[in-house]
């Protein structure tokens, strides 16, 4: 073999020469991928900085900047995909989210998340069935108790009280806390449905149900009170009442007028009355008051017993309410005035008699066990404003 010293010699002279070029290409990547890291979080930290100071356009328009500049970055998209939510924009909310879920290199803890994100866009533009589907492919995943969550909701706002039923009980098995108060109201509204279709005797199966699935809970046997009497069973209603007073006595406002009223249909008003007389006493209370009244008023007693109990109330708490119903019977010094002073004195009162929700301050003058403002179950006290 035959040596060569000027082979020897390129070589010594390519090393250095080999090691001078990988460098120099080493540093342009490095710098090429400075320059693209900076780029992204600086359109990233503008958009922080917008929606911190609440402007969400902007926010948008930095972060669709971002998304360009690195369209890779999944965490970008979920933030505009969010920020479209929020902003009501939900079409293009879906798009970002279906964008993400069409990614073949996507995470599949991430996959499950954009599934989640889409479902809530569903369910916030009103696309319930759409949102149904999209939900119950994150069954036993990390979001199944939140799509458990918004699929309740999902069935309870479209009155699919079943299968709100089913997932009512999955949640229950789960731990997540007792549903039995739902569950019983859910065979309410069944009950409600079955009345309307005059179909009274499955009607009652649902609500002697309901009984049984919360006994604690006034509204089964105050609906099933009603039907009793709607169907010419007002002592059986009277009975299914005190029982409800025994069960729920914090329902006592809601419970006492119609106890009056039944007991007046099947002439049991003296005993009623008795009872209601004394739970007056241990808790004064304007509904028990006004059934009191009602009762002495259909066994015949004198319409000046009426305002003795609105002034023995005053004596024991101020209320406008009672103040407003004493005077509508008394006799006035200069009585030309009295129908403008009892006018005046009704409106004032009308905000005093309303119900509140206790989770979203939402005033009805009607009691409901679902609050229209907020969707909460069981949040209206059995009591007026004016007594809370």
């Amino acid at each position: 073999m035959e040596f060569d010293p000027g082979s020897i010699l390129l070589g010594l002279l390519g090393l250095p020469l080999a090691f001078v070029l990988g460098w120099i290409a080493s540093r342009f990547d490095v710098r090429q991928l400075r320059m693209e890291n900076h780029q992204a979080p600086k359109a990233y930290f503008k958009g922080l900085n917008f929606l911190l100071n609440e402007q969400q356009d902007q926010a948008i328009d930095a972060f669709i900047e971002a998304v360009q500049s690195d369209p890779d970055t999944s965490e970008l998209h979920f933030a505009l995909g969010n920020l479209f939510r929020r902003r009501g924009e939900y079409e293009r909310a879906v798009r970002v989210h279906q964008h993400l879920l069409s990614r073949g290199d996507l995470s599949l803890d991430d996959r499950h998340r954009a599934q989640h994100a889409l479902a809530l866009d569903f369910l916030k533009a009103g696309l319930l069935d759409r949102a149904e589907e999209a939900l119950l492919k994150l069954e036993g995943t990390r979001f199944e108790t939140q799509a458990l969550l918004a699929l309740l909701a999902n069935y309870e706002r479209s009155r699919d009280w079943e299968n709100a039923a089913q997932i009512a009980r999955k949640l229950e098995s789960s731990g997540q806390g007792s549903f039995k108060g739902r569950l019983a109201h859910y065979l309410c509204e069944q009950a409600a449905s079955c009345v309307a279709a005059g179909d009274v005797h499955q009607a009652q199966t649902h609500l002697i149900q309901a009984v049984q699935t919360a006994p604690d809970t006034p509204r089964p046997r105050i609906d099933l009170a009603r039907l009793q009497n709607h169907t010419g069973q007002a002592a059986q209603a009277c009975e299914t009442l005190t029982q409800a007073l025994l069960a729920a006595p914090l329902a006592i406002g809601l419970i006492a007028p119609l106890l009056a009223q039944y007991a007046i249909t099947s002439r049991q008003g003296a005993t009623t009355l008795e009872r209601l007389k004394m739970i007056y006493g241990q808790e004064p209370s304007l509904d028990v008051l006004d059934a009191i009244v009602a009762l002495e008023a259909a066994s015949g007693a004198p319409s000046a017993s009426a305002r003795e109990w609105y002034a023995r109330h005053l004596e024991k708490e101020p209320s406008l309410v009672a103040a407003a119903k004493w005077i509508s019977g008394e006799k006035l010094e200069h009585e030309e005035f009295h129908p403008s002073v009892q006018r005046a004195l009704d409106h004032a009162v009308k905000p005093l008699t309303r119900y509140r929700c206790a989770a979203c301050g939402f005033e009805a003058k009607q009691h409901f066990w679902q609050c229209p403002g907020c969707q909460a179950w069981d949040s209206y006290p059995a009591r007026r404003v004016e007594e809370l």
